[in-house]
């Protein structure tokens, strides 16, 4: 559970660089055709770096938080989703054992 979530993390870290990466290009290509000045690129691209420093932040202190409130399963709770599920308990499958022993009985 918490490597899942550790990869989710890492994966919205790799998507949040990506981005920035795409977009200083974008800043870069700007500079280049004359639509922004030099300044105004590197103005840009510091507050692009400030913005997305800030949501990483923020999406680490989320992801942190909840996994320190994750809690262990109770017996009760997976059994509950296992039946939710729909997948054979123990019990289902010492039933259809005995059930096959009977069917095999009245082959034999």
């Amino acid at each position: 559970m918490v490597s899942d979530a550790k990869n989710i993390f890492l994966a919205g870290v790799g998507a949040a660089a990506l981005t920035y990466e795409k977009a200083t290009d974008v800043i870069s290509q700007l500079v280049e055709r004359g639509k922004l000045t030099l300044e105004e690129g590197k103005e840009l691209s510091e507050e692009l770096k400030r913005d997305v420093k800030s949501t990483a932040n923020g999406a680490k202190e989320s992801m942190l938080e909840k996994v320190n409130n994750i809690k262990p399963l109770t017996k009760e709770e997976l059994g509950d989703i296992l039946e939710e599920k729909n997948y054979a308990t123990k019990a289902d499958v010492l039933e259809l054992k005995r059930i096959i022993e009977k069917l095999e009985e009245k082959i034999n």
